[in-house]
């Protein structure tokens, strides 16, 4: 039996028609004993239906996504000749193949960066193409959490980004950040999502860990020898933070945590937890809350099931458990009473990360939209010539450009230290995830029922998105934020 191939992810449906009266089948024949049933085992997920009829020439016809359709004549063919005719229909060149855009967005992403920014552009767009957007629709299927990818990630220097090179960091700053997280979420915008999770994990040591727990814990987060995660929310304290009620009481060298963290990203998967827990008394409020780490292994500690979630799949999420769990006091960051800014000054960050990814998922669908835009047909005439989604994609290329703006600036002012960027910060969060989650459905809507299936990535873009509103401060906390600063602030 000739050796069988994996047809091209555009592929719906193969049949092969032979004549029952005609002897120019029978290299169609000789090529269907040999490799039918190679073909059907290297594809399963692809009817291969072979039909004969008298009076009807042979043929190999093929239906593609998008209704998309082709055929070739087999008449007088070898089996060899069969066999790269059936290659050619089955292995498609062109834009319609699921997944992957060859159109170009006329809209630079990296418009305003500087010669470095670019290449640093370059460079995590590239990554994102070849070693994560082939991937992430199995990744979101499976449930799979890529390690080995997240790795090669850190190999060019994004396991760290925003850290300080003395302990192993890139050294980047928060716009260059950016700029990757948004470039990474075009690959997949999960993975990118906890790439940055970690990364705000890696900088709060940074920046408030002592020398000894920098340089134990930082040269290994940013190669992500081991992973990271943020432990704030509980299951009866979400948006209100600061009356957490997981404890951790002073007993000698150690500290004593018991309580529950929940939809914690990596969660059984990390090896290190940063635990934001009551130190002062139960009525302490913000005051009371400290900062400490937990490594995976210390008795004490336990997980909760993975959860089922609408997007975000190629992350583990859990809930983290600590009964009687015994933590060195040396594990503590910064001060006692200090947790809660430690953990707010983390978020200002992890908000601009989070929109930088809705950045990644919009431009994403935009680039799908155009492909098919210019490929589905309908009154005879291709999308891209009706009008109507003509301005729709106008409007969705528009809102993306304003939010990148808005997260770039925001980027940059929390890089700066300016006076206002908790509520830049903010801002750019609530614009950016809603507008883009907006586009990503726009596009879904462009694509008409294929959008609803799980075969096309714009489906994926949405379901990733969505949470984007929700995590590192509810959309309606950040309108809070802001309203507050301009109605109250001196």
């Amino acid at each position: 039996m000739s050796k069988a191939f994996k047809f091209g992810q555009a592929v719906r449906e193969l049949r092969i028609h032979l004549c029952q009266s005609s002897p120019t089948s029978a290299g169609v024949r000789k090529f269907i004993e040999q490799s039918y049933v190679g073909l059907k085992q290297a594809n399963p997920n692809v009817p291969i239906l072979v039909r004969e009829a008298s009076n009807v020439q042979p043929k190999i016809w093929a239906r593609y996504e998008f209704g998309k359709e082709a055929h070739l004549p087999l008449a007088n063919m070898t089996e060899t000749q069969v066999k790269a005719a059936l290659e050619k229909l089955a292995k498609p060149a062109g834009f319609w193949c699921r997944g992957y855009s060859t159109g170009i967005f006329s809209l630079d992403s990296s418009v305003g960066l500087n010669d470095e920014q670019k290449e640093i552009h370059s460079m995590a767009t590239k990554f994102a193409r070849e070693q994560m957007k082939p991937y992430m629709a199995e990744w979101d299927k499976n449930e799979h959490f890529p390690v080995d990818v997240l790795r090669q990630a850190a190999e060019l220097g994004f396991g760290a980004i925003y850290c300080s090179p003395d302990f192993g960091g890139t050294g980047l700053t928060r716009l260059d950040a950016s700029v990757i997280f948004e470039a990474l979420s075009e690959g997949c915008v999960s993975t990118s999502a906890y790439i940055s999770i970690h990364n705000m994990c890696a900088w709060m040591i940074d920046e408030f860990g002592n020398e000894q727990q920098k340089k134990y814990w930082l040269p290994k987060l940013s190669t992500m020898e081991t992973f990271a995660s943020y432990c704030l929310t509980e299951p009866a304290n979400g948006s209100d933070a600061s009356s957490l009620k997981t404890s951790a009481r002073r007993q000698g060298d150690y500290y004593i945590l018991n309580g529950t963290k929940s939809f914690i990203s990596g969660g059984g998967h990390s090896g290190l937890y940063l635990v934001m827990c009551r130190t002062g008394d139960v009525d302490s409020g913000a005051k009371g809350i400290s900062c400490i780490m937990v490594e995976k292994g210390t008795p004490g500690l336990h997980f909760g099931k993975k959860e089922s979630k609408v997007g975000w799949n190629s992350q583990p999420t859990c809930q983290v458990i600590f009964d009687e769990c015994k933590v060195p006091v040396s594990n503590l960051i910064g001060n006692e009473g200090q947790g809660f800014s430690i953990a707010m000054k983390g978020l200002n960050g992890g908000r601009v990360n989070i929109a930088s990814c809705s950045l990644g998922a919009a431009q994403g669908s935009i680039n799908t939209c155009i492909d098919y835009m210019h490929t589905r047909k309908q009154f005879g005439n291709s999308l891209a010539q009706f009008q109507h989604l003509q301005f729709k994609l106008a409007d969705m290329a528009t809102d993306l450009m304003a939010s990148r703006l808005m997260v770039r600036n925001a980027a940059i002012s929390l890089e700066n230290k300016h006076t206002d960027l908790v509520t830049l910060c903010s801002m750019a969060k609530v614009f950016a995830t809603e507008k883009c989650f907006n586009i990503c459905n726009e596009a879904l809507q462009i694509h008409g029922g294929y959008g609803y299936l799980k075969d096309y990535p714009v489906q994926q873009y949405l379901r990733d998105s969505r949470v984007h509103m929700i995590l590192e401060g509810t959309n309606e906390i950040m309108r809070l934020i802001v309203s507050r600063h301009l109605l109250f602030s001196a």
